[in-house]
C-alpha cells in the first residue's frame, strides 16, 4: 500500500513542487538597473490578467523588490485585491489623469505586504474615456504622473521602485492608450482555452501604433499562460501555438486552473499572502523570478 501511494499522481505532483522549491530558493535575483514599467493587458476579458497583475506584483515584493500596482481599470478589482480602499470619494487614479493630482498624493501602502503600494482606481474612471479627449496631452498624462512620483520619491530621500505594473481595462481606449505610453514593456497573458489567441493581433497592431506614434520604446516582452490545466489536450496545444508565435515572450512558468487563486481576492489578499504554500502561490512566484532574470 506504501509502496503504491508512493508512485502515485498526487506523490509525483508533491515530489515536482518541492523540487521547484527548492529550485526557486537558489536563485539569485537582482534588482534592476532601472525601473522596469510594465502594463498588463488583453483585451480580451476572463483572462487572468488583474489576477496576473496582484499576484506577480506582490510575488515580486515578497522577493524583497520595491513594487507599485497602479490600477488603471474602472472596476477597481486589482485595488479590492489588494485590499487598498477604492469608494467614489477616494483619491484615486482619476483625480491624477483628469485633475492633475500628483500620483503621491494617491498611492497607498499595501496592508498585507512590505514594499508593495497601490495607486487605486474607482468607479470615476469609468467616463474618463470622454474626459480624457479634450485635454492637452491626452495620451502621456500617466507617463508625466509617474515620472514626477519618481522625482518626488528620490527628493524625499526613498528607495526607488523596481518593477511598476499598471492593470489594464479589457479595452484599448485612452486609459490603455496611457497605460501603453507609460510603461517599456507589455505583458500579455494568454488563458490556455479555446479562442486563446482571438483578438491578439488587433492588441499587437495597437502597440505597434503606439510605438510608431507616441512610445518607441515599448515592446512586448513577456506572454504568461494562466488557467493552465496539464491533464487536457488543449492546454497543450494552446501553450504549442502560442510559442510558435512568441518563442522568446513566453514564460516558461504557467500559472495552473487554483481554487486558492480564485479565492483569495475574496479575502482581499494576494494569493501570496492568502496561501503561500498553494500550487498556484508557487507559480507566480516562479513567474516572477523568471522575469526578473530576462531584465538581468
Amino acid at each position: 500500500m506504501t509502496e503504491s501511494l508512493s508512485h502515485s499522481p498526487l506523490a509525483a505532483q508533491l515530489k515536482d513542487e518541492q523540487d521547484r522549491r527548492k529550485r526557486l530558493l537558489g536563485r539569485t535575483l537582482q534588482r534592476p538597473e532601472n525601473t522596469r514599467i510594465l502594463t498588463v493587458s488583453n483585451q480580451k476579458g476572463g483572462v487572468g490578467k488583474t489576477t496576473t497583475t496582484v499576484n506577480l506584483a506582490a510575488a515580486l515584493a515578497d522577493h524583497g523588490f520595491n513594487v507599485l500596482v497602479i490600477d488603471i481599470d474602472p472596476q477597481g478589482n486589482a485595488s479590492t485585491a489588494l485590499g487598498i480602499p477604492h469608494s467614489a470619494d477616494t483619491d484615486s487614479v482619476y483625480d491624477v489623469l483628469i485633475d492633475d493630482l500628483a500620483l503621491a498624493d494617491v498611492v497607498t501602502e499595501c496592508p498585507d505586504m512590505d514594499r508593495l503600494w497601490v495607486v487605486p482606481a474607482t468607479i470615476h474612471l469609468a467616463g474618463a474615456e470622454i474626459e480624457l479627449v479634450s485635454l492637452v496631452a491626452r495620451e502621456q498624462r500617466l507617463q508625466r504622473a509617474l515620472q514626477e512620483y519618481f522625482q518626488s520619491r528620490e527628493n524625499d530621500g526613498q528607495e526607488r521602485l523596481d518593477y511598476v505594473f499598471i492593470d489594464c481595462p479589457p479595452s484599448l481606449g485612452l486609459l490603455t492608450v496611457n497605460a501603453c505610453v507609460a510603461a517599456q514593456e507589455v505583458l500579455i497573458p494568454i488563458q490556455c482555452e479555446y479562442y486563446a489567441l482571438e483578438g491578439l493581433s488587433q492588441l499587437l497592431n495597437n502597440i505597434q501604433m503606439i510605438q510608431k506614434h507616441l512610445n518607441p520604446v515599448l515592446a512586448v516582452s513577456t506572454i504568461l499562460l494562466t488557467m493552465y490545466d496539464g491533464r487536457t489536450n488543449l492546454a497543450s496545444q494552446v501553450v504549442s501555438e502560442v510559442k510558435e508565435h512568441f518563442a522568446d515572450e513566453v514564460l516558461s512558468a504557467k500559472i495552473p486552473r487554483s481554487v486558492r487563486i480564485a479565492e483569495a481576492p475574496s479575502y482581499q489578499q494576494s494569493v501570496i499572502t492568502y496561501d503561500r504554500a498553494s500550487t498556484g502561490a508557487l507559480a507566480y512566484l516562479e513567474a516572477a523570478a523568471e522575469i526578473v532574470e530576462r531584465g538581468q
